[in-house]
Protein backbone atom coordinates (compact mmCIF):
# COMPACT_ATOMS: atom_id res chain seq x y z
CA UNK A 1 0.00 0.00 0.00
CA UNK A 2 1.51 3.05 -1.08
CA UNK A 3 2.24 6.12 1.91
CA UNK A 4 -0.76 8.48 1.94
CA UNK A 5 -3.55 10.25 3.34
CA UNK A 6 -7.18 10.93 2.82
CA UNK A 7 -9.07 14.05 3.95
CA UNK A 8 -12.82 14.81 4.54
CA UNK A 9 -14.00 18.48 5.18
CA UNK A 10 -17.77 18.22 5.94
CA UNK A 11 -20.94 20.16 6.87
CA UNK A 12 -23.25 22.88 5.16
CA UNK A 13 -22.96 24.84 2.28
CA UNK A 14 -21.73 28.16 3.18
CA UNK A 15 -19.54 26.80 5.98
CA UNK A 16 -16.46 26.80 3.67
CA UNK A 17 -15.16 23.92 3.52
CA UNK A 18 -14.23 24.18 -0.24
CA UNK A 19 -11.91 27.09 0.72
CA UNK A 20 -10.05 24.44 3.02
CA UNK A 21 -9.70 22.02 1.41
CA UNK A 22 -8.27 23.66 -1.81
CA UNK A 23 -5.77 25.80 0.40
CA UNK A 24 -4.97 22.05 1.13
CA UNK A 25 -4.60 20.56 -2.05
CA UNK A 26 -2.32 23.76 -3.05
CA UNK A 27 -0.03 23.14 0.00
CA UNK A 28 0.07 19.68 -0.65
CA UNK A 29 1.12 19.76 -3.96
CA UNK A 30 3.58 22.77 -3.47
CA UNK A 31 5.13 20.16 -0.77
CA UNK A 32 5.72 17.60 -3.70
CA UNK A 33 2.82 15.54 -3.45
CA UNK A 34 0.39 14.01 -6.02
CA UNK A 35 -2.98 14.84 -4.55
CA UNK A 36 -6.44 14.37 -6.40
CA UNK A 37 -9.35 16.33 -4.76
CA UNK A 38 -13.39 15.34 -5.45
CA UNK A 39 -16.80 17.91 -4.26
CA UNK A 40 -20.07 16.37 -3.34
CA UNK A 41 -22.53 19.07 -3.03
CA UNK A 42 -26.09 19.90 -2.93
CA UNK A 43 -27.68 21.88 -5.22
CA UNK A 44 -28.45 24.98 -2.62
CA UNK A 45 -26.58 27.62 -1.54
CA UNK A 46 -26.98 27.46 2.48
CA UNK A 47 -27.80 24.75 4.22
CA UNK A 48 -27.82 21.10 3.19
CA UNK A 49 -24.56 18.30 3.65
CA UNK A 50 -21.77 18.93 1.24
CA UNK A 51 -17.58 18.16 1.42
CA UNK A 52 -14.88 18.14 -0.46
CA UNK A 53 -12.75 15.31 -0.11
CA UNK A 54 -9.06 14.76 -0.92
CA UNK A 55 -6.50 12.30 -1.09
CA UNK A 56 -2.51 12.94 -1.10
CA UNK A 57 0.71 10.51 -1.61
CA UNK A 58 4.44 10.51 -2.75
CA UNK A 59 3.40 8.33 -5.87
CA UNK A 60 0.33 9.26 -8.37
CA UNK A 61 -3.14 9.08 -7.24
CA UNK A 62 -5.90 8.35 -9.66
CA UNK A 63 -9.36 7.81 -7.61
CA UNK A 64 -10.95 8.41 -4.33
CA UNK A 65 -10.96 6.29 -1.20
CA UNK A 66 -14.44 5.47 0.91
CA UNK A 67 -11.86 5.34 3.93
CA UNK A 68 -10.44 8.63 5.21
CA UNK A 69 -7.93 8.93 7.61
CA UNK A 70 -9.37 12.52 9.15
CA UNK A 71 -12.65 14.12 9.35
CA UNK A 72 -12.88 17.49 9.63
CA UNK A 73 -16.84 17.61 10.64
CA UNK A 74 -18.03 21.58 10.80
CA UNK A 75 -21.59 20.54 12.42
CA UNK A 76 -22.87 17.42 14.10
CA UNK A 77 -24.62 15.94 11.24
CA UNK A 78 -21.23 15.83 9.50
CA UNK A 79 -19.81 13.73 12.08
CA UNK A 80 -22.84 11.49 12.46
CA UNK A 81 -23.12 10.69 8.48
CA UNK A 82 -19.11 10.07 7.53
CA UNK A 83 -17.86 8.80 11.15
CA UNK A 84 -17.97 5.63 9.63
CA UNK A 85 -15.73 6.29 6.90
CA UNK A 86 -13.01 6.50 9.34
CA UNK A 87 -9.55 3.88 8.91
CA UNK A 88 -8.10 2.41 11.50
CA UNK A 89 -5.94 5.25 12.44
CA UNK A 90 -8.76 8.42 11.72
CA UNK A 91 -9.63 11.29 13.59
CA UNK A 92 -12.29 13.41 13.36
CA UNK A 93 -12.04 17.26 14.39
CA UNK A 94 -15.80 18.30 15.92
CA UNK A 95 -16.04 20.97 17.83
CA UNK A 96 -17.16 20.33 21.47
CA UNK A 97 -20.00 21.90 21.91
CA UNK A 98 -21.10 18.97 20.01
CA UNK A 99 -22.16 15.73 21.87
CA UNK A 100 -20.69 12.97 19.14
CA UNK A 101 -19.29 9.91 21.38
CA UNK A 102 -16.03 8.05 20.72
CA UNK A 103 -16.34 6.54 17.47
CA UNK A 104 -16.28 3.16 16.52
CA UNK A 105 -13.10 3.35 14.50
CA UNK A 106 -10.52 6.11 15.26
CA UNK A 107 -10.24 9.01 17.71
CA UNK A 108 -12.01 12.16 18.48
CA UNK A 109 -10.15 15.35 18.83
CA UNK A 110 -13.33 17.88 20.50
CA UNK A 111 -11.88 21.91 19.69
CA UNK A 112 -14.14 25.01 20.54
CA UNK A 113 -13.86 25.51 17.06
CA UNK A 114 -16.75 28.42 16.99
CA UNK A 115 -15.81 29.85 20.07
CA UNK A 116 -12.26 30.60 19.05
CA UNK A 117 -13.29 31.22 15.25
CA UNK A 118 -15.34 34.33 16.91
CA UNK A 119 -12.60 35.02 19.67
CA UNK A 120 -9.41 35.11 17.42
CA UNK A 121 -10.93 36.02 13.95
CA UNK A 122 -13.83 38.04 14.76
CA UNK A 123 -16.63 35.65 13.11
CA UNK A 124 -17.99 32.17 13.39
CA UNK A 125 -17.29 32.25 9.77
CA UNK A 126 -13.67 31.72 10.34
CA UNK A 127 -14.49 28.24 11.54
CA UNK A 128 -13.01 26.76 8.45
CA UNK A 129 -9.54 28.39 9.72
CA UNK A 130 -9.75 26.86 13.11
CA UNK A 131 -10.35 23.61 11.63
CA UNK A 132 -7.87 24.04 9.20
CA UNK A 133 -4.78 24.85 11.75
CA UNK A 134 -5.95 21.93 13.71
CA UNK A 135 -5.79 19.50 10.46
CA UNK A 136 -2.22 20.86 9.78
CA UNK A 137 -0.83 20.12 13.41
CA UNK A 138 -2.51 16.58 13.17
CA UNK A 139 -0.53 16.10 9.80
CA UNK A 140 3.17 17.58 11.36
CA UNK A 141 2.86 20.71 8.81
CA UNK A 142 4.70 23.59 9.99
CA UNK A 143 2.53 26.46 10.55
CA UNK A 144 4.80 29.44 8.84
CA UNK A 145 3.51 27.20 5.67
CA UNK A 146 0.06 28.16 6.01
CA UNK A 147 0.63 31.17 7.39
CA UNK A 148 2.70 31.90 4.16
CA UNK A 149 0.23 30.85 1.90
CA UNK A 150 -2.64 32.60 3.56
CA UNK A 151 -0.77 36.39 3.43
CA UNK A 152 -0.93 35.05 -0.69
CA UNK A 153 -4.54 33.97 -1.07
CA UNK A 154 -5.71 36.63 0.87
CA UNK A 155 -3.50 39.14 -0.21
CA UNK A 156 -5.41 42.75 -0.99
CA UNK A 157 -7.67 42.02 1.97
CA UNK A 158 -5.54 42.55 4.51
CA UNK A 159 -7.96 42.14 7.52
CA UNK A 160 -9.21 38.90 6.34
CA UNK A 161 -5.59 37.69 6.17
CA UNK A 162 -4.49 38.42 9.70
CA UNK A 163 -8.63 37.31 10.77
CA UNK A 164 -7.35 33.63 8.89
CA UNK A 165 -4.10 33.25 9.94
CA UNK A 166 -5.12 34.40 13.80
CA UNK A 167 -8.09 31.62 13.47
CA UNK A 168 -5.66 28.96 12.36
CA UNK A 169 -3.33 29.53 14.50
CA UNK A 170 -5.71 29.16 17.80
CA UNK A 171 -6.84 25.87 15.61
CA UNK A 172 -3.07 24.88 14.93
CA UNK A 173 -2.06 25.88 18.89
CA UNK A 174 -5.11 23.85 20.42
CA UNK A 175 -3.96 20.42 18.98
CA UNK A 176 -0.32 20.90 19.70
CA UNK A 177 -1.12 22.17 23.64
CA UNK A 178 -4.61 19.40 24.32
CA UNK A 179 -4.00 16.60 21.97
CA UNK A 180 -0.26 16.13 21.18
CA UNK A 181 -0.99 12.17 20.95
CA UNK A 182 -2.82 12.85 17.48
CA UNK A 183 -0.02 12.36 14.45
CA UNK A 184 -0.62 11.34 10.71
CA UNK A 185 2.22 13.00 8.98
CA UNK A 186 1.79 13.52 5.49
CA UNK A 187 3.93 11.11 3.16
CA UNK A 188 7.60 11.79 2.31
CA UNK A 189 7.20 14.02 -0.58
CA UNK A 190 9.80 12.45 -3.19
CA UNK A 191 8.56 15.33 -6.62
CA UNK A 192 10.57 18.16 -6.71
CA UNK A 193 9.29 20.62 -9.37
CA UNK A 194 6.97 22.55 -9.43
CA UNK A 195 3.27 21.10 -9.91
CA UNK A 196 -0.26 22.31 -11.16
CA UNK A 197 -3.33 21.79 -8.66
CA UNK A 198 -6.37 22.31 -11.03
CA UNK A 199 -9.52 21.41 -11.66
CA UNK A 200 -10.74 19.43 -14.55
CA UNK A 201 -12.90 22.86 -16.21
CA UNK A 202 -10.00 25.15 -15.53
CA UNK A 203 -7.75 23.16 -17.45
CA UNK A 204 -10.62 22.79 -20.35
CA UNK A 205 -10.84 26.70 -20.02
CA UNK A 206 -6.65 26.91 -20.66
CA UNK A 207 -6.63 24.74 -23.37
CA UNK A 208 -9.58 26.69 -24.92
CA UNK A 209 -7.26 29.64 -24.62
CA UNK A 210 -3.94 27.77 -25.81
CA UNK A 211 -6.08 26.79 -28.56
CA UNK A 212 -6.54 30.52 -29.93
CA UNK A 213 -10.02 30.76 -29.17
CA UNK A 214 -11.26 34.53 -29.39
CA UNK A 215 -14.74 34.04 -28.24
CA UNK A 216 -16.51 31.87 -25.54
CA UNK A 217 -20.72 32.50 -25.28
CA UNK A 218 -22.21 30.24 -22.73
CA UNK A 219 -25.97 30.90 -20.59
CA UNK A 220 -24.91 29.58 -16.66
CA UNK A 221 -26.00 25.60 -16.22
CA UNK A 222 -23.90 23.60 -13.63
CA UNK A 223 -21.52 22.05 -13.82
CA UNK A 224 -20.60 23.87 -17.05
CA UNK A 225 -20.82 26.83 -15.42
CA UNK A 226 -17.30 26.81 -14.12
CA UNK A 227 -15.86 27.75 -17.22
CA UNK A 228 -17.68 31.00 -17.99
CA UNK A 229 -16.23 31.74 -14.31
CA UNK A 230 -13.09 31.06 -15.24
CA UNK A 231 -12.67 32.46 -18.41
CA UNK A 232 -15.19 35.68 -17.76
CA UNK A 233 -12.78 37.71 -15.30
CA UNK A 234 -9.29 36.78 -17.33
CA UNK A 235 -10.98 37.73 -21.03
CA UNK A 236 -8.72 40.72 -21.30
CA UNK A 237 -5.79 38.73 -20.40
CA UNK A 238 -6.73 36.33 -22.69
CA UNK A 239 -7.88 38.50 -25.68
CA UNK A 240 -11.04 36.75 -25.41
CA UNK A 241 -14.30 38.06 -25.95
CA UNK A 242 -17.12 35.87 -23.11
CA UNK A 243 -20.35 36.44 -23.55
CA UNK A 244 -23.35 35.52 -20.84
CA UNK A 245 -26.05 34.86 -23.39
CA UNK A 246 -29.87 35.17 -22.64
CA UNK A 247 -29.82 31.79 -23.64
CA UNK A 248 -28.42 28.66 -24.67
CA UNK A 249 -29.68 28.93 -28.20
CA UNK A 250 -28.25 32.47 -28.30
CA UNK A 251 -25.70 30.89 -27.08
CA UNK A 252 -24.62 28.26 -29.47
CA UNK A 253 -25.61 30.84 -32.42
CA UNK A 254 -23.16 33.23 -31.48
CA UNK A 255 -20.41 31.08 -31.04
CA UNK A 256 -21.21 29.60 -34.70
CA UNK A 257 -21.81 33.69 -35.99
CA UNK A 258 -18.62 34.44 -34.25
CA UNK A 259 -17.10 31.06 -35.90
CA UNK A 260 -18.39 31.86 -39.53
CA UNK A 261 -16.45 35.48 -39.21
CA UNK A 262 -13.50 33.89 -38.94
CA UNK A 263 -12.55 33.58 -35.24
CA UNK A 264 -11.99 30.75 -32.91
CA UNK A 265 -15.14 30.15 -31.20
CA UNK A 266 -17.08 27.83 -27.98
CA UNK A 267 -19.58 27.16 -26.03
CA UNK A 268 -20.56 24.99 -23.40
CA UNK A 269 -23.56 23.92 -21.40
CA UNK A 270 -25.20 21.01 -19.39
CA UNK A 271 -27.34 18.57 -21.53
CA UNK A 272 -30.53 20.59 -20.68
CA UNK A 273 -28.50 23.15 -22.27
CA UNK A 274 -27.55 21.24 -24.95
CA UNK A 275 -31.01 19.59 -25.92
CA UNK A 276 -31.98 23.42 -27.26
CA UNK A 277 -28.36 23.86 -28.95
CA UNK A 278 -29.11 20.69 -31.03
CA UNK A 279 -31.01 22.30 -33.99
CA UNK A 280 -27.88 25.00 -34.39
CA UNK A 281 -25.60 22.11 -34.28
CA UNK A 282 -27.01 20.70 -37.13
CA UNK A 283 -26.73 24.48 -38.81
CA UNK A 284 -23.06 24.35 -37.88
CA UNK A 285 -22.75 20.76 -39.74
CA UNK A 286 -24.28 21.41 -42.89
CA UNK A 287 -23.20 25.19 -43.18
CA UNK A 288 -19.73 23.51 -42.32
CA UNK A 289 -18.60 26.18 -39.81
CA UNK A 290 -16.46 25.16 -37.25
CA UNK A 291 -17.60 24.73 -33.54
CA UNK A 292 -16.43 23.56 -30.35
CA UNK A 293 -18.83 22.32 -28.02
CA UNK A 294 -18.38 21.50 -24.35
CA UNK A 295 -21.29 19.36 -22.76
CA UNK A 296 -20.64 19.18 -18.96
CA UNK A 297 -23.01 16.00 -18.13
CA UNK A 298 -25.13 15.74 -15.50
CA UNK A 299 -27.84 13.12 -14.42
CA UNK A 300 -31.38 14.06 -16.41
CA UNK A 301 -33.77 13.78 -17.86
CA UNK A 302 -34.73 17.07 -17.31
CA UNK A 303 -33.29 19.34 -14.62
CA UNK A 304 -32.20 16.05 -12.79
CA UNK A 305 -29.65 16.30 -10.08
CA UNK A 306 -28.00 19.69 -10.96
CA UNK A 307 -25.02 19.60 -9.21
CA UNK A 308 -24.02 15.81 -9.76
CA UNK A 309 -22.60 13.48 -12.26
CA UNK A 310 -23.65 10.77 -14.54
CA UNK A 311 -22.19 9.60 -18.35
CA UNK A 312 -25.99 9.74 -19.55
CA UNK A 313 -25.54 11.81 -22.97
CA UNK A 314 -23.38 9.69 -24.77
CA UNK A 315 -25.69 8.46 -27.42
CA UNK A 316 -27.49 11.85 -27.00
CA UNK A 317 -24.43 13.80 -28.43
CA UNK A 318 -23.74 11.02 -31.12
CA UNK A 319 -27.28 11.36 -32.68
CA UNK A 320 -28.15 14.84 -31.45
CA UNK A 321 -29.81 17.12 -35.05
CA UNK A 322 -31.75 15.31 -37.69
CA UNK A 323 -30.01 13.75 -40.54
CA UNK A 324 -26.89 12.58 -41.16
CA UNK A 325 -23.60 14.26 -40.52
CA UNK A 326 -19.98 13.71 -39.68
CA UNK A 327 -18.53 14.55 -35.90
CA UNK A 328 -15.91 14.36 -33.44
CA UNK A 329 -16.61 13.21 -29.88
CA UNK A 330 -13.66 13.73 -27.07
CA UNK A 331 -13.78 12.28 -23.17
CA UNK A 332 -11.05 13.57 -21.14
CA UNK A 333 -10.34 11.45 -17.97
CA UNK A 334 -7.94 13.70 -16.09
CA UNK A 335 -7.48 17.65 -15.90
CA UNK A 336 -4.54 17.04 -18.22
CA UNK A 337 -6.54 15.13 -20.49
CA UNK A 338 -8.82 18.32 -20.30
CA UNK A 339 -6.27 20.79 -22.08
CA UNK A 340 -4.95 18.50 -24.27
CA UNK A 341 -7.99 17.27 -25.16
CA UNK A 342 -9.29 20.79 -25.77
CA UNK A 343 -6.62 21.90 -27.83
CA UNK A 344 -7.24 18.87 -30.11
CA UNK A 345 -11.19 19.71 -30.66
CA UNK A 346 -10.01 23.32 -32.27
CA UNK A 347 -7.48 21.67 -34.03
CA UNK A 348 -10.26 18.96 -35.79
CA UNK A 349 -13.20 21.75 -35.47
CA UNK A 350 -11.16 24.21 -37.75
CA UNK A 351 -9.50 21.68 -39.79
CA UNK A 352 -12.10 19.71 -41.37
CA UNK A 353 -15.05 22.53 -40.06
CA UNK A 354 -16.86 20.78 -38.48
CA UNK A 355 -18.90 20.48 -34.88
CA UNK A 356 -16.62 18.75 -31.93
CA UNK A 357 -18.22 17.87 -29.18
CA UNK A 358 -16.07 17.74 -25.57
CA UNK A 359 -18.08 15.57 -22.95
CA UNK A 360 -17.13 15.85 -19.68
CA UNK A 361 -19.01 15.82 -16.44
CA UNK A 362 -19.85 17.11 -12.71
CA UNK A 363 -16.63 14.84 -11.47
CA UNK A 364 -14.06 15.82 -13.96
CA UNK A 365 -15.38 19.54 -13.58
CA UNK A 366 -15.41 19.98 -9.87
CA UNK A 367 -12.68 17.65 -9.16
CA UNK A 368 -8.64 18.95 -8.81
CA UNK A 369 -6.28 17.20 -10.16
CA UNK A 370 -1.83 17.30 -9.55
CA UNK A 371 -0.96 17.11 -12.90
CA UNK A 372 2.62 18.39 -14.64
CA UNK A 373 2.77 21.77 -15.91
CA UNK A 374 0.92 22.06 -19.76
CA UNK A 375 3.02 22.53 -22.64
CA UNK A 376 1.46 25.01 -24.71
CA UNK A 377 1.68 24.46 -28.85
CA UNK A 378 4.22 26.09 -30.99
CA UNK A 379 2.72 26.20 -34.52
CA UNK A 380 0.88 29.04 -36.09
CA UNK A 381 -2.60 28.63 -35.67
CA UNK A 382 -3.91 29.25 -39.60
CA UNK A 383 -7.96 28.17 -40.22
CA UNK A 384 -8.07 29.35 -43.55
CA UNK A 385 -6.96 27.02 -46.36
CA UNK A 386 -8.17 29.36 -49.91
CA UNK A 387 -7.31 25.98 -52.08
CA UNK A 388 -5.46 26.02 -55.13
CA UNK A 389 -7.09 28.59 -56.67
CA UNK A 390 -6.51 31.90 -54.88
CA UNK A 391 -9.65 33.92 -54.47
CA UNK A 392 -9.00 37.02 -56.75
CA UNK A 393 -8.35 35.49 -59.79
CA UNK A 394 -10.22 34.60 -62.31
CA UNK A 395 -11.40 31.30 -60.68
CA UNK A 396 -14.92 31.68 -58.88
CA UNK A 397 -14.44 31.19 -55.12
CA UNK A 398 -16.31 27.80 -54.24
CA UNK A 399 -17.27 27.46 -50.82
CA UNK A 400 -18.27 23.81 -50.86
CA UNK A 401 -15.82 23.03 -53.45
CA UNK A 402 -15.53 19.68 -53.73
CA UNK A 403 -12.12 18.53 -52.98
CA UNK A 404 -10.19 14.91 -52.46
CA UNK A 405 -10.37 15.53 -48.55
CA UNK A 406 -13.88 16.89 -48.58
CA UNK A 407 -12.25 20.13 -47.01
CA UNK A 408 -13.28 22.99 -48.74
CA UNK A 409 -12.06 26.63 -49.37
CA UNK A 410 -12.51 29.18 -46.47
CA UNK A 411 -11.72 32.65 -46.12
CA UNK A 412 -12.80 35.23 -44.16
CA UNK A 413 -16.09 36.63 -45.24
CA UNK A 414 -15.39 40.03 -47.46
CA UNK A 415 -11.86 38.83 -47.81
CA UNK A 416 -10.93 40.45 -50.86
CA UNK A 417 -13.93 41.14 -51.59
CA UNK A 418 -15.35 37.82 -52.49
CA UNK A 419 -18.87 37.04 -52.06
CA UNK A 420 -19.56 34.15 -49.24
CA UNK A 421 -22.83 32.25 -49.31
CA UNK A 422 -24.06 30.47 -46.52
CA UNK A 423 -27.61 29.23 -44.70
CA UNK A 424 -28.65 26.22 -43.35
CA UNK A 425 -30.71 24.62 -46.50
CA UNK A 426 -28.74 22.08 -48.89
CA UNK A 427 -26.59 23.86 -51.43
CA UNK A 428 -24.32 24.09 -54.48
CA UNK A 429 -20.34 24.11 -54.49
CA UNK A 430 -21.19 28.37 -54.96
CA UNK A 431 -23.48 28.60 -51.65
CA UNK A 432 -26.29 28.58 -53.71
CA UNK A 433 -29.85 26.58 -52.35
CA UNK A 434 -30.67 23.74 -54.29
CA UNK A 435 -32.97 20.39 -54.28
CA UNK A 436 -30.82 18.70 -57.47
CA UNK A 437 -30.80 14.86 -56.06
CA UNK A 438 -27.08 14.33 -57.83
CA UNK A 439 -25.77 17.07 -55.79
CA UNK A 440 -27.21 16.60 -52.79
CA UNK A 441 -25.63 13.14 -53.12
CA UNK A 442 -22.39 14.43 -54.11
CA UNK A 443 -22.65 17.16 -51.20
CA UNK A 444 -23.06 14.41 -48.09
CA UNK A 445 -20.68 12.19 -49.15
CA UNK A 446 -18.27 15.26 -49.41
CA UNK A 447 -18.61 16.01 -46.14
CA UNK A 448 -18.34 12.24 -45.19
CA UNK A 449 -15.19 11.71 -46.72
CA UNK A 450 -13.65 14.05 -43.68
CA UNK A 451 -13.91 11.58 -41.97
CA UNK A 452 -11.13 9.67 -43.61
CA UNK A 453 -8.56 12.16 -42.54
CA UNK A 454 -10.45 12.80 -38.98
CA UNK A 455 -9.51 9.06 -38.37
CA UNK A 456 -5.99 9.21 -39.03
CA UNK A 457 -5.54 12.09 -36.58
CA UNK A 458 -7.56 10.20 -33.46
CA UNK A 459 -5.82 8.40 -30.87
CA UNK A 460 -7.08 4.84 -29.85
CA UNK A 461 -8.11 3.60 -26.98
CA UNK A 462 -5.73 4.10 -23.79
CA UNK A 463 -4.43 0.26 -23.00
CA UNK A 464 -3.24 -0.69 -19.75
CA UNK A 465 -2.70 -4.28 -18.52
CA UNK A 466 -2.29 -7.32 -20.66
CA UNK A 467 -3.14 -7.30 -23.97
CA UNK A 468 -3.91 -11.18 -23.99
CA UNK A 469 -5.87 -11.34 -20.94
CA UNK A 470 -9.14 -13.09 -19.20
CA UNK A 471 -11.64 -10.30 -18.88
CA UNK A 472 -10.88 -6.96 -20.55
CA UNK A 473 -12.12 -3.40 -18.98
CA UNK A 474 -13.65 -0.78 -21.20
CA UNK A 475 -14.37 2.48 -20.11
CA UNK A 476 -14.63 6.51 -21.13
CA UNK A 477 -14.21 9.62 -19.95
CA UNK A 478 -13.78 10.12 -16.57
CA UNK A 479 -14.00 7.12 -14.97
CA UNK A 480 -10.44 6.58 -16.42
CA UNK A 481 -8.33 7.32 -13.34
CA UNK A 482 -10.60 4.75 -10.85
CA UNK A 483 -9.81 2.12 -14.08
CA UNK A 484 -6.61 2.65 -14.24
CA UNK A 485 -5.98 2.30 -10.05
CA UNK A 486 -8.64 -0.96 -10.42
CA UNK A 487 -6.43 -2.66 -13.31
CA UNK A 488 -3.48 -1.77 -12.07
CA UNK A 489 -3.71 -3.41 -8.68
CA UNK A 490 -5.61 -6.08 -10.41
CA UNK A 491 -2.54 -6.84 -12.44
CA UNK A 492 -0.23 -6.45 -9.72
CA UNK A 493 -2.13 -9.65 -8.40
CA UNK A 494 -1.72 -11.71 -11.04
CA UNK A 495 -5.10 -11.60 -12.23
CA UNK A 496 -5.28 -11.49 -16.10
CA UNK A 497 -7.04 -8.35 -16.92
CA UNK A 498 -6.73 -5.44 -19.24
CA UNK A 499 -7.77 -1.87 -19.52
CA UNK A 500 -9.30 -0.31 -22.67
CA UNK A 501 -10.47 3.34 -22.29
CA UNK A 502 -11.89 5.74 -24.60
CA UNK A 503 -11.51 9.26 -24.63
CA UNK A 504 -11.86 10.11 -28.41
CA UNK A 505 -15.21 8.44 -28.98
CA UNK A 506 -16.41 8.96 -32.41
CA UNK A 507 -15.36 8.28 -35.21
CA UNK A 508 -14.95 5.34 -33.75
CA UNK A 509 -11.59 3.85 -33.59
CA UNK A 510 -13.45 0.22 -34.91
CA UNK A 511 -10.01 -1.63 -35.85
CA UNK A 512 -7.66 -1.25 -32.95
CA UNK A 513 -11.20 -2.02 -30.27
CA UNK A 514 -11.51 -5.40 -32.79
CA UNK A 515 -8.13 -5.93 -31.74
CA UNK A 516 -8.48 -6.01 -28.33
CA UNK A 517 -11.62 -7.75 -28.15
CA UNK A 518 -10.68 -10.39 -29.75
CA UNK A 519 -7.57 -11.17 -27.56
CA UNK A 520 -9.77 -11.17 -24.46
CA UNK A 521 -11.89 -13.97 -23.48
CA UNK A 522 -14.65 -11.76 -21.91
CA UNK A 523 -14.79 -8.03 -21.57
CA UNK A 524 -16.96 -6.00 -19.60
CA UNK A 525 -17.42 -1.74 -19.16
CA UNK A 526 -17.87 0.12 -16.33
CA UNK A 527 -19.90 3.31 -16.77
CA UNK A 528 -21.96 5.88 -14.87
CA UNK A 529 -25.02 5.56 -16.61
CA UNK A 530 -27.62 2.88 -16.35
CA UNK A 531 -28.22 1.34 -19.95
CA UNK A 532 -24.21 0.73 -20.90
CA UNK A 533 -24.06 3.10 -23.79
CA UNK A 534 -20.51 2.58 -24.47
CA UNK A 535 -21.18 -1.23 -24.35
CA UNK A 536 -24.25 -0.97 -27.30
CA UNK A 537 -22.19 1.55 -29.72
CA UNK A 538 -18.97 -1.12 -28.98
CA UNK A 539 -21.30 -3.94 -30.03
CA UNK A 540 -23.61 -1.96 -32.90
CA UNK A 541 -19.60 -1.02 -34.45
CA UNK A 542 -17.87 -4.52 -33.71
CA UNK A 543 -21.11 -6.90 -33.63
CA UNK A 544 -19.45 -7.69 -30.35
CA UNK A 545 -21.28 -8.49 -26.81
CA UNK A 546 -20.34 -7.34 -23.91
CA UNK A 547 -19.84 -10.13 -20.97
CA UNK A 548 -21.23 -8.13 -18.29
CA UNK A 549 -21.31 -4.40 -16.93
CA UNK A 550 -20.55 -2.36 -13.78
CA UNK A 551 -22.82 0.79 -13.91
CA UNK A 552 -23.69 3.00 -11.03
CA UNK A 553 -26.31 6.07 -12.03
CA UNK A 554 -26.56 7.35 -8.08
CA UNK A 555 -25.12 10.82 -9.28
CA UNK A 556 -21.69 10.03 -7.17
CA UNK A 557 -18.32 8.64 -8.82
CA UNK A 558 -17.10 5.39 -8.68
CA UNK A 559 -15.04 5.03 -5.54
CA UNK A 560 -11.94 2.89 -5.50
CA UNK A 561 -13.08 0.15 -2.93
CA UNK A 562 -16.13 -0.13 -4.19
CA UNK A 563 -15.12 -0.89 -8.19
CA UNK A 564 -12.65 -3.27 -7.16
CA UNK A 565 -14.86 -5.14 -5.41
CA UNK A 566 -17.09 -5.54 -8.22
CA UNK A 567 -14.58 -6.10 -10.60
CA UNK A 568 -13.48 -8.91 -8.47
CA UNK A 569 -16.65 -10.27 -8.45
CA UNK A 570 -16.41 -10.87 -12.60
CA UNK A 571 -13.13 -12.13 -12.75
CA UNK A 572 -13.80 -14.58 -9.61
CA UNK A 573 -11.27 -13.33 -7.59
Amino acid sequence: MKEEITIKIAGAAGQGMQTVGYILGKLFTRAGLRVLAIQDNESRIRGGHNYFQLRAAAAPVFSMLQSVDILVALNQHAATVHQEELSERGVIILDDQYGTDLPAKGQLCKIPLEKMAIERGGSELFVNAVSLGALLAIVKADFIILEDFLREFFSGKSESVHSNIRAAGAGYDHVQHHHPHLSIPLPVATQTEKQLFISGHEALALGACAAGCQFFSAYPMSPATSILNYLAPRSEKFSMIVEQAEDEIAAVNMAIGASFTGVRAMTATSGGGFSLMVESLGFAAISETPLVVVNAQRPGPATGLATRTEQGDLRFVLHASQGEFPRVILAPGTAGDAFYCTLKAFHLAYTYQLPVIILTDQYLADSFFTEEPFILPTEQVNDFWPGDDQPGNETPYLRYGFTPTGISPRIPPGWRGMETICDSHEHREDGHITEDALMRKKMVEKRFKKEEGIIRECSPPFSAGRDKCDLLIAGWGSTFGVLKEVAGQLTDEGVSVGLMHFQEIWPFPGKEVMRRLAQAKRWIVVENNYTAQLAGIIQEQTGRMCNGAVLKYDGRPFFYEELLSAVRKEVGA
